[in-house]
């Protein structure tokens, strides 16, 4: 393989001002103005090393699936890096037909209480330092991890599915209607 092909193995991100970046083992620690968090790469086969601001990532093999694997690596690490620094909001609308869903927020679950009449309340979990703000009939979801607050946002869309009806009439759920940057109160 030519040194060219070579180098198509290996990236590098560049670690904004403001956010540092330690490492140990598979494990990253980010620190940022907006909070603390960390990553494991155990079982991502890329090799890390940190060097003046730099965290440079190498495939452990040279195939198209290590490529792609690298690339993936690479923007979890800048997602984690800018959303340390500006943060991001998810918002959902509670849509009903009849019956008013109410949503509540106990520690580390949310109640999703009276869905389609339904008594007993439906319940998830919030995924990492997610924080999940009711208002009226919109749900924000607020923090600095892209993949937790997605994952939050994708529990609440779960467990508002409407099962064994047509889901072009029963229409009833939360759902996912504005994705950005930035914390919004």
């Amino acid at each position: 393989m030519s040194t060219e092909q070579i180098e198509k193995f290996q990236d590098e991100v560049v670690i904004p001002e403001g956010v540092t970046v330690t490492q140990k083992k598979h494990m990253l620690t980010f620190e940022g103005p907006l909070g603390k968090t960390h990553q494991s790469f155990r079982s991502i086969p890329v090799t890390l090393e940190i060097t003046e601001g730099k965290v440079i990532l190498k495939t452990i093999e040279h195939k198209k699936r290590d490529y792609a694997i690298l690339h993936a690596a690479r923007s979890l690490i800048r997602n984690i890096c800018e959303g340390l620094i500006e943060g991001y909001t998810i918002k959902m609308k509670v849509v009903f037909a009849h019956f008013p869903i109410t949503v509540k927020v106990e520690g580390k679950k949310i109640l999703i209480e009276n869905f389609q009449g339904e008594r007993a309340p439906r319940t998830t979990s919030i995924v990492g330092n997610t924080k999940v703000i009711p208002k009226g009939e919109d749900v924000l979801l607020t923090g600095e991890v892209w993949t937790d607050i997605t994952q939050t946002a994708a529990n609440i869309e779960l467990k508002t599915k409407v099962k064994n009806k047509d889901h072009r009439v029963f229409l009833d759920g939360i759902y996912v209607y504005e994705k950005k940057k930035g914390i919004e109160k």
